[in-house]
């Protein structure tokens, strides 16, 4: 039998237990309770770029994170913060594997990486369906273009006659497209790499080094060679986009010259990247109110007639936002793509069996 004393000793204990036990409760479940729009008061969000800083996609995320406080009350600043690396690999495998699961980390990432499982790339180490998707402020519409002082103008011309067209790499973008619209559409085009970037090629055109470009996207040749357009410097030969650019005119589409299923599956595959446009996103894990707020915030940014006129005094082609469902839906489409036509876009991607 317990003493008096060692009796009213083990009820204060419990007392003081069940106390503390209280108030660990009350303050779980004041946290529980706490909304999204609360959270975020005073916080810092942290933008990942995964490009260098100065090129489109690091000036449209600075564009944007001057805007999107506006649209997430309370939030005290954006931080961009940019981690280039392997064609946006790096930033994209940061966002899904090490990023903080807490609202407060997103990314502004290059729209080839959520396509890289999917040709096989190793080092893409994320599933991006399982991403949240934030949306994005544009698509984009690729072009193949010559100088004007070339003798192709019609996709029969670049049926006939050889067409030289500059890149940077075997397994780079534009040697991607440039093998692509060989294959689809029997074109000539044969690939000079060893260019360091766009600007360097275009460079090579002016010059006469090379006949043209398979791979400039409309958004990237208005903001820098404006003049181009204006005085006809280039000529399209065929573009190839989720949607038509009307600045292109009656340039063809390479969807509407198909008539295999097989090809046109391949195309839309293929150009996935180009739907996306500039997407964002946030890790996996991230709670559902608090991507709701992101979500939200982010189409009201790309909305918002403020952020609109800046990025139109900075060429950046903003033009279309898609939502995150349809971000969502374009690669969740992807990746249903059967087996066979996936074999077929790995092989053009990867020629040499790199990947």
């Amino acid at each position: 039998r317990l003493t008096e004393g060692v009796r009213k000793m083990l009820i204060n204990k419990t007392r003081k237990f069940l106390a503390g036990l209280t108030c660990v409760l009350i303050g779980a479940t004041s946290a529980h309770a706490q909304s999204a729009a609360e959270f975020y008061k005073g916080k810092t969000l942290n933008l990942v770029v995964s490009s260098s800083a100065g090129g489109g996609y690091d000036v449209l995320a600075r564009t944007i994170a001057r805007h999107l406080p506006k649209h997430i009350p309370g939030l005290a600043v954006v931080n961009v913060r940019n981690m280039p690396g392997a064609g946006g690999i790096v930033a994209t495998n940061f966002v899904y594997n090490l990023a903080p699961k807490d609202g407060l980390t997103i990314g502004g990432v290059q729209n080839n990486t959520p396509f890289e499982p999917l040709l096989g790339t190793k080092e893409a180490e994320y599933d991006p369906k399982k991403f949240n998707w934030l949306g994005s402020p544009s698509f984009e519409t690729g072009l193949l273009i010559a100088w004007h002082t070339v003798p192709v103008t019609t996709v029969d011309d670049a049926r006939k006659k050889e067409m030289t067209v500059s890149s940077s790499g075997a397994n780079s973008t534009p040697s991607f497209y440039a093998r692509l619209l060989n294959e689809l559409l029997t074109l000539k085009l044969k690939i000079v790499v060893g260019y360091p970037g766009q600007n360097e090629s275009f460079i090579a055109m002016e010059r006469g080094e090379v006949d043209g470009y398979p791979s400039i996207f409309w958004s990237s040749l208005s903001s820098t060679r404006p003049d181009w357009i204006k005085t006809g410097k280039v000529k399209y030969i065929v573009q190839y986009g989720p949607e038509n650019e009307p600045g292109a005119g009656k340039t063809p589409n390479v969807m509407d010259l198909l008539t295999k299923e097989d090809d046109k599956l391949l195309l839309k595959a293929a150009i996935a990247p180009l739907a996306l446009g500039r997407p964002y996103i946030a890790p996996p894990g991230v709670p559902a109110d608090r991507v709701e707020l992101l979500q939200k915030a982010m189409m009201a940014t790309f909305n918002d007639p403020e952020f609109l006129a800046e990025a139109d005094k900075l060429n950046l082609g903003v033009n279309v936002p898609r939502s995150a469902q349809e971000t969502k839906r374009i690669v969740d489409e992807a990746y249903a793509t059967p087996s066979a036509i996936v074999d077929r876009l790995r092989r053009i991607a990867n020629p040499d069996g790199s990947k």
